[in-house]
């Protein structure tokens, strides 16, 4: 079953106010550290290193209140934060919310998306230890998330990539910007594809799936938010290689066939173009890790046929060793 939709009525954030807002977020994703001017927080070990990260969420840039619910919405918000820490090979350690919203929404609208941060919080073990709340146009949020790189081993950067590694991914790819087209169309969603619409509103990511990446010995690692050509792109980039991608290891399953026989649309399009499925994308030599697959190989930069430079990002990505139909992804200025 698909759940969409904000509260629309119950009291206001102006009308409970700035202490009340506070109180009821930290009543639906409770800290011990959560209250004072700032939150301390302990070391996790004396070899270790933070790892920070922020992300926001615009309402009507980011999502739409008809195509989800706060409780989602909450969840999303700290798994795209999240997926960063762990596409560092770090360990999340603690979120901080920063909230806005116009003072005639519904107190309820806070207590959910609170609730839902708090839910997916609790599979990492971590806490919501801070944040600020403020009256604005429209509803705003954004997400600190804490992390920790812990031992020896490098972080898995975006440069990390070499000539002759695999390129191994973790999660689904193309199901969320499915789910959104499905959303998008007003129809009755096939109970068959309602995965495709949950990987959208709610993503799905393991805990620790990039701690083991980094065990395995993986050197760069991105996650799959703005579109797997761009960012894997943005990974060759960064690394001065040439990625070849097998058309067979990301090619669009089942459920997204049937999805774009009943939309009309190339399924491949959202395996390409589609992002915030935050599948975890990372490179290393020898075989995948526990979770992973092989999607790729990593290879020298060259001007050889089969080579190409993307016209919207000038990067080097090749499926099967052709130019991919779809090169688009994410912009935030666009």
């Amino acid at each position: 079953m698909i759940n969409t939709g904000f509260p629309l009525d119950g009291p206001t954030l102006g009308e409970i106010g700035e202490d009340a807002v506070i109180r009821s977020i930290i009543e639906a994703s409770p800290s011990a550290v959560n209250g004072d001017d700032a939150a301390v927080l302990h070391p996790p070990s004396p070899n270790s290193r933070m790892v920070a990260t922020t992300d926001m969420i615009v309402e009507g840039r980011h999502f739409r209140s008809d195509l989800t619910t706060p409780f989602l919405l909450g969840r999303k918000a700290v798994v795209q934060n999240y997926a960063d820490i762990e596409a560092m090979g770090a360990r999340p350690l603690a979120a901080l919310l920063s909230f806005s919203a116009p003072s005639t929404t519904p107190a309820a609208t806070v207590t959910e998306i609170a609730r839902g941060i708090g839910a997916e919080l609790d599979k990492y073990g971590t806490e919501l230890v801070g944040g600020d709340v403020t009256a604005g146009q429209n509803l705003v949020m954004s997400i600190t998330a804490i992390g920790s790189l812990g031992g020896n081993r490098p972080p898995l950067t975006l440069a990390g990539a070499r000539a002759g590694q695999t390129v191994v991914a973790h999660g689904r790819i193309g199901y969320s910007a499915a789910g959104l087209e499905l959303l998008e169309a007003g129809i009755t969603i096939p109970e068959e594809l309602e995965p495709l619409a949950h990987a959208y509103q709610s993503p799905e990511l393991t805990p620790g799936c990039g701690m083991v990446a980094r065990s395995a010995g993986a050197t760069s690692m991105t996650d799959n938010s703005d579109g797997l050509l761009h960012d894997v792109g943005v990974l060759a980039q960064r690394s001065g290689v040439r990625i070849d991608l097998r058309a067979n290891a990301i090619a669009p399953d089942k459920l997204l066939v049937q999805a774009g026989e009943l939309l009309g649309v190339d399924p491949w399009k959202w395996v390409c173009e589609g992002g915030e499925d935050h599948t975890l994308i990372g490179t290393l030599q020898g075989e995948a890790p526990v979770g992973f697959r092989p999607i790729g190989t990593v290879h020298k930069p060259s001007s050889e046929t089969g080579s190409v430079t993307t016209a919207a990002f000038g990067i080097p990505v090749t499926i099967d060793g052709n130019a991919p139909q779809y090169t688009r992804g994410w912009e935030s200025f666009s």
